[in-house]
């Protein structure tokens, strides 16, 4: 399938809802159950949101914390992985992050699941230690906890993009 990455349209939206839904479920595959998740609370409130394909099969939800852009979230659909589709999206959020005038970007994973810090960790980022958070990604990581979803260890990672 040939995708192209671009902004996030109104139309995209319950799409885009699926596919973070869709993207959920291969936690379950190893296990792990994860809190029930509106994504369209997070789709309203990140900017930009950049989109894999027409229809979509993926996305990257930025925002920002502490002045820095921070990586909400990505997700491709499960029938679409290993397509290099998450590695586009995530190259394509850091170039926005880049064009928007930040110098670094952050996110919050998991610790050990392949497609998760180590994936990360191949691609430029390292651990932000506790000591070098903001305000903002210290109550970023304190939210994600109430929410339930810190049930396996999380690591929270920075890429510098200069």
């Amino acid at each position: 399938m040939e995708f192209t990455i671009r902004p996030m349209e109104p139309e995209d939206r319950r799409r885009l809802v699926e596919v973070s839904l869709a993207a959920d479920r291969l936690f379950e595959s190893v296990g792990l159950r994860l809190p029930p998740d509106d994504p369209t609370l997070m789709l309203e409130h990140c900017s930009p949101v950049l989109v894999a394909g027409r229809p979509p099969v993926g996305l990257a939800a930025l925002t920002v914390l502490d002045g820095d852009a921070h990586l909400e979230q990505i997700a491709v659909r499960p029938d679409h992985g290993r397509r290099g589709i998450g590695t586009a999206l995530l190259e394509a959020a850091c170039a926005e992050a880049r064009r928007l005038g930040h110098r670094r970007i952050t996110l919050t994973t998991f610790r050990d699941l392949p497609w998760n810090a180590p994936w990360y960790a191949r691609h430029g980022f390292a651990e932000l230690p506790e000591a070098e958070w903001g305000p903002q990604l210290a109550e970023q990581w304190r939210s994600e906890a109430k929410t339930g979803i810190a049930v396996v260890p999380r690591v929270v990672m920075r890429r510098d993009l200069r």
